[in-house]
């Protein structure tokens, strides 16, 4: 039995000191070679076409698609309050009857929107010690295993309270799910798609409430419970589908890294499509590098780490565009936009199909946003993006303010404008900033910090707006659009003094300028160490 462990020990032991060997030949490699190959690590990648990208790395960029598939079940989780609060039979089950009409008390429709909403905060945040201690891959499958249960709840529930419970608790779960995909997109994504598969977590945010608003315009006028059970029972599909891979996704090589298991890091970089062993053990190199360095800078890393001094600027950067997000209105513009077309006066068939055209609107700016978010830039995207929704905010506002029918639908016009605006600026830009932005080693604390945050915002939003809008109580319809528009100067200003352009920057870059304090409108036109040493070896190169 002990020469068995011995001789165990010793193959351990030989295993390491190989890889420890691997590991020393590939960074004396990278040192001796020009930066011109799609084949260097990340942190030192010459910039190369997406679909080159793609071909190289296609099993990173499938399992970040995997990825942006659990979305989904946080986009159509978080918009299906706003849903059924819409449909008639709804109402008639959980509500009262006011006016003519079956209501849903405004206590109710508060915690039903509100309370789920603080609990995907506490999920999010959350998250950060769950998936640094048990890794992304068991958060994601722990995730997808608690959504069956609590959409059961909704599904089954025939008493406000118990549909309150089974909303409360899914609220938690996909709070986890929202805060460990970009975690784990942002660590396995290639540089050159970084942009495109971190805004395509928006998408499936415009995707989920689109599949939503088809399904409640098939059942929504039904006169029974399954108008809206329906749309639960939907998410089952989501969640057997995510069920069913989730098992074989690699865990993060970063998260690995920082649990000091190499050797099964190396694995998982094979795993994510690296081709050769020398380039497997390069980028391996990279992460232990960056994250040695970032550790030392960030040394026991806490939620506190966040807002140390050291950390504080790039924690406000990553998290404001999620923040300016929940405070330009669309928790109002997406989750009152069908009652708020019924109480303007159009049928419930009517509303669910105008619902379905609004996110058929905001998916087409989603896609738009492919295209632009590289080329113009994250920094110009945001600002311009959210000028443009403050001039839309006051226009609905100024539009119910007159009260008459055509101004009336003209406030519908623009929430669909809005939906399209938003989500090619803002709202794919947010989760790209707040993924990108980020250090290695605080990455998991700063977006679940940023997602906490923003639910907050959504939470308190969700309490106070029934009370100004629903009729039996201040009935400011969409007059409410001015406050999102106030709040959207203030944003426009603050973009413009601190939000940086990031566009095609390198993680070790981005470092780099933070470290140096780079103001905010100069990161465009900044020259960083790893670009003067790329010009450099070009030069070289052309005079060999």
């Amino acid at each position: 039995m002990a020469t068995t462990e011995t001789k165990n020990t010793t193959e351990h032991v030989e295993g390491a000191n190989d890889l420890t060997e691997s590991l020393t030949v590939a960074r004396q490699e990278d040192a001796a070679r020009p930066l011109t190959s799609s084949a260097q690590c990340p942190s030192t990648l010459v910039e190369i076409s997406k679909l080159d990208a793609f071909k190289k790395d296609k099993r990173a960029v499938l399992w970040c698609l995997f990825i942006v598939w659990t979305s989904l079940l946080v986009s159509f989780e978080s918009n299906a309050s706003g849903n059924v609060i819409g449909i008639p039979q709804f109402r008639q089950d959980f509500g009262s009857f006011f006016n003519g009409d079956f209501v849903l008390d405004a206590k109710w429709q508060s915690a039903f929107t509100a309370a789920p909403t603080a609990s995907f905060a506490i999920g999010a945040l959350t998250c950060g010690s769950i998936s640094d201690t048990i890794g992304r891959k068991y958060t994601v499958m722990g995730g997808i295993l608690g959504s069956f249960v609590t959409i059961t709840m909704e599904m089954v529930a025939t008493t406000n309270g118990l549909f309150f419970a089974g909303k409360f608790l899914n609220g938690f779960v996909v709070g986890l799910l929202a805060a460990v995909s970009p975690t784990y997109l942002g660590e396995i994504v290639p540089l050159a798609l970084r942009g495109l598969l971190t805004a395509m977590i928006a998408f499936a945010y415009a995707l989920g409430p689109l599949t939503a608003a088809i399904i409640v315009n098939s059942t929504g006028t039904k006169t029974n419970a399954w108008a809206y059970r329906a749309v639960f029972c939907a998410q089952y599909g989501f969640c057997v589908i995510a069920a069913i891979f989730a098992p074989f996704m690699p865990e993060s090589p970063w998260w690995l890294v920082s649990k000091g298991r190499d050797e099964k890091a190396l694995k998982s970089i094979r795993s994510l499509g690296c081709n050769t062993d020398i380039e497997a053990l390069r980028k391996l190199a990279v992460i232990k590098v960056t994250l040695e360095e970032v550790r030392r800078e960030t040394d026991g890393a806490t939620y506190m780490e966040c807002f140390r001094v050291s950390n504080l600027r790039r924690t406000m950067i990553s998290i404001a565009p999620l923040t300016i997000q929940a405070l330009g209105g669309v928790i109002f513009i997406a989750g009152y936009f069908v009652y708020y077309a019924q109480l303007a006066g159009y049928s419930s068939a009517a509303s669910f199909t105008l619902y379905v055209i609004f996110q058929i609107m905001s998916m087409a700016g989603n896609v738009a946003s492919w295209f632009v978010i590289d080329r113009v830039g994250r920094r110009n995207l945001t600002m311009y993006g959210t000028a443009a929704l403050m001039v839309l905010l006051m226009l609905a506002g100024g539009l119910a303010t007159a009260g008459q029918k055509p101004a009336i639908k003209g406030v519908i016009s623009m929430m669909m404008i809005y939906a399209f605006v938003y989500n090619s600026t803002i709202g794919a830009t947010g989760y790209t900033i707040l993924t990108e932005i980020a250090t290695s080693r605080l990455r998991v604390k700063t977006i679940a910090i940023g997602i906490a945050l923003q639910n907050i915002i959504y939470m308190v939003l969700g309490f106070v707006l029934p009370y100004l809008f629903n009729p039996n109580y201040l009935n400011l319809g969409a007059k409410i659009s001015f406050i999102f528009g106030g709040f959207s100067v203030l944003s426009i200003a603050y973009l413009y003094f601190n939000q940086p352009e990031t566009t095609g920057r390198s993680y070790e870059e981005l470092d780099s300028m933070f470290a140096a304090k780079v103001p905010a409108r100069m990161f465009k036109e900044y020259i960083t160490e790893v670009n003067m040493e790329i010009s450099a070896d070009t030069k070289g190169e052309d005079a060999i």
